[in-house]
């Protein structure tokens, strides 16, 4: 692989300027469609009062250097970011008072040249300045204030400015789609007089709640979900009305900060994960889009900003790492940058995108639109997240998710993240099924899955999710234990955070035992997992908080304990390896029928306030054993095309793959 740091790179950043006016342009013969759309870059500014040099260096000479060397198959840039600013000369809101030259034509006039995508990135309910000129359309808190930022989905606001403006970006640019930040995530609980007389109209309720704990509380955060999802279809369905075909997303809805079922005709699914924790924000979030159905794609953040230094720009390493993660479930991968404020990029910001291109081109073929083989369902439980949001969207049941989720990966384990909605219609091809801590699910799919174990399947629930299934479970539950319990795992012990619940067992087998102190007293001994036979299947609960626990230390022992129980449970997944904790494993096949795992070493992960990555060790060499329906033809290491060494048990129908060294991800291929 090419270091950043190599003199090659140098060579190619002087003479960037030069050598990119005289290359050929590749011009696709069509604007894709984003279901077709693999990578893509994001600018956004979010201009502001104090702006004075917006678009002074945005040149075409150097945007066609960077659609050259990095060769997107779409650009979002921006158009209006939380400040509520354009950064284009608006006649319908609020332009930036330093716009220097409209970069937004220099940018669809070349984009056009080369047949790529143009999308804006436009904030919606977050639009701070429209709320100084409107006060009236602003959120109500609940102490009756206005907020300063979020505008009311209950107002005028969506019709009289969002839909007008947007409608003139796309009279006047011809753009070929919509990006919309500030939206779901952004959504308030909102006071104002239009929401609470709708809401005592929609539900018969007149107490309206005020803060958790009141009456009708739950009830009032789902009004507010369906008046958003009212909001949001209505300004889809005028876009759409207005441009067919245009493509249309609203930032994180429908994802894991709203797993809903899908209501609103958005085109594709995306979000902007977090630029700190990416690789495991990126684990959890990328498969649960692959679960949706949907066109989707993440963006990576090309920065970090923590700790008060400024942009941290990340290496093409970090980056290429983060969009392993992507491609390993099939999705698109976008990353986003923001150039200096007078629009420039410079070469070495365009030189890194382009190696980060080159690294997930190389892959496109053997990723993009790969499918997921089923072996372990994660649940993220929408009616738990539910309970567990205090606002409109967003939930910290999410930690749940990722601990399990994490510990499972790290087991090498190949792992689906699907909702109730999801999941159960797909029960079956699932040989294991994971609950997170979920207190409350759908009375029908508790049933589906008491079913689904009798039938075959493997099920285990964690914590609050076995007082549903104690039956099943064949145990009896008694008292929580309320303050960290000390879990034996072989000769280690460790402290999990959060209540025990004591499980007396009524046909169920211990498995593992926890302790109310550190003195680890026998008599003291509580069962921590217990197992059970139930018709054809098993089932198993943990009945400590294990997850998140283990989101918060990754302890090793949290590791060793998960991977004991989902082995009594799931012994022969269809693919196993031999190697550290550290590799991600997918197995997936290729949009070509391709049977194929995936492995991503995530080693170098940012750690303390070392925030970027630029040296990931390889892994060493590994051992992969794939379960397949026939002998392949030829085993070959992608994308470089290297034919693995490997041996065929027919008796067991089992492939054994010797696997050299990991760099980054690499993808096997059973031809």
């Amino acid at each position: 692989m090419t270091r950043i740091g190599d003199p090659r790179i140098l060579l190619v950043i002087l003479t960037l300027g030069v050598s990119t006016a005289m290359a050929q342009p590749h011009v696709r013969d069509r604007i894709l469609p984003r279901s077709e759309c693999f990578f893509g870059l994001h600018f956004d500014l979010h201009p502001g009062a104090t702006d004075t040099v917006l678009g002074k260096e945005t040149s075409p000479e150097n945007v066609r250097a960077l659609l050259r060397r990095v060769d997107p198959d779409y650009v979002q840039y921006d158009c209006k970011g939380h400040a509520g600013y354009t950064g284009y000369p608006t006649d319908v809101g609020w332009t930036s008072p330093g716009i220097v030259q409209d970069a937004l034509r220099v940018w669809r006039d070349v984009t056009r040249e080369f047949n790529t995508g143009l999308f804006i990135h436009y904030s919606g309910v977050w639009d701070t300045v429209a709320l100084e000129h409107h006060p009236e359309w602003s959120v109500v808190n609940a102490d009756g204030s206005r907020d300063a930022n979020s505008v009311s989905v209950f107002g005028p606001y969506v019709d009289e400015l969002l839909i007008p403006q947007v409608k003139e970006v796309i009279d006047r640019y011809g753009i070929d789609g919509i990006w919309a930040d500030g939206e779901c995530w952004a959504a308030k609980l909102d006071w104002c007089e239009e929401a609470q007389r709708r809401f005592t109209e929609e539900t018969g309720i007149v107490e309206v709640p005020h803060q958790p704990g009141d009456p009708y509380w739950l009830e009032w955060k789902e009004f507010h979900r369906r008046a958003y999802e009212r909001y949001l279809d209505h300004w889809v369905r005028a876009l759409h009305e207005h441009k067919p075909g245009f493509q249309i997303t609203s930032n994180w809805m429908y994802t894991t900060f709203a797993p809903t079922p899908m209501k609103v005709g958005l085109d594709y699914l995306s979000g902007d994960y977090s630029p700190t924790l990416s690789v495991d924000r990126a684990r959890v979030e990328a498969r649960y889009l692959a679960s949706t159905g949907m066109p989707w794609d993440l963006m990576a953040w090309g920065f970090n900003w923590t700790d008060g230094t400024g942009h941290n720009l990340k290496t093409p390493e970090h980056l290429m790492q983060e969009a392993g993660v992507v491609l390993m479930q099939g999705g698109g991968f976008q990353i986003y940058n923001q150039p200096v404020r007078t629009g420039h990029i410079a070469p070495f910001m365009i030189e890194t995108l382009g190696q980060v291109a080159d690294f997930c081109r190389a892959r496109q073929a053997v990723s993009f639109k790969s499918a997921t083989v089923p072996q372990v369902a994660v649940l993220l439980s929408h009616e738990s997240w539910k309970e567990n949001c205090d606002g409109v969207f967003v939930s910290s049941y999410i930690e749940a998710v990722e601990g399990i989720l994490h510990a499972l990966l790290e087991s090498h384990y190949s792992v689906d993240v699907l909702a109730e909605h999801q999941l159960q219609p797909r029960l079956s091809e699932f040989p294991l099924v994971v609950i997170p801590d979920a207190h409350v699910l759908p009375d029908g799919f508790r049933d589906a899955l008491v079913e689904y174990v009798r039938a075959g399947g493997s099920l285990l629930v964690i914590h609050r999710t076995a007082r549903l299934f104690e039956e099943e479970l064949g145990i009896a539950l008694g008292e929580e234990h309320h303050s960290a319990g000390e879990l034996a795992i072989g000769d280690g012990f460790l402290s999990i955070r959060g209540p025990w619940l004591k499980a007396e067992l009524r046909g169920a087998t211990g498995i593992a035992s926890w302790y109310p102190d550190r003195v680890l007293r026998p008599e003291d001994a509580q069962w921590a997992a217990t197992v059970a036979e139930l018709g054809a299947g098993r089932i198993a609960g943990i009945y400590g908080r294990i997850d998140v626990t283990n989101y918060h230390t990754h302890h090793p022992l949290i590791r060793r304990f998960i991977g004991e129980v989902c082995e009594s449970l799931f012994p022969d997944p269809a693919v196993r390896l031999d190697g550290p904790p550290t590799v991600d494993l997918a197995l997936r096949t290729t949009e070509g029928g391709k049977l194929s795992v995936h492995l991503l070493n995530t080693l170098g992960l940012p750690l303390g306030n070392r925030m970027v990555t630029g040296y990931i060790p390889p892994t060493g060499d590994l051992t992969l054993w794939v379960r397949a329906p026939e002998a392949p033809g030829r085993v070959v290491l992608q994308p470089s095309g290297q034919a693995l060494n490997w041996r065929w048990d027919p008796a067991a129908s089992v492939c054994t793959i010797q696997v050299p060294s990991v760099e980054l991800h690499e993808v096997v291929v059973l031809e």
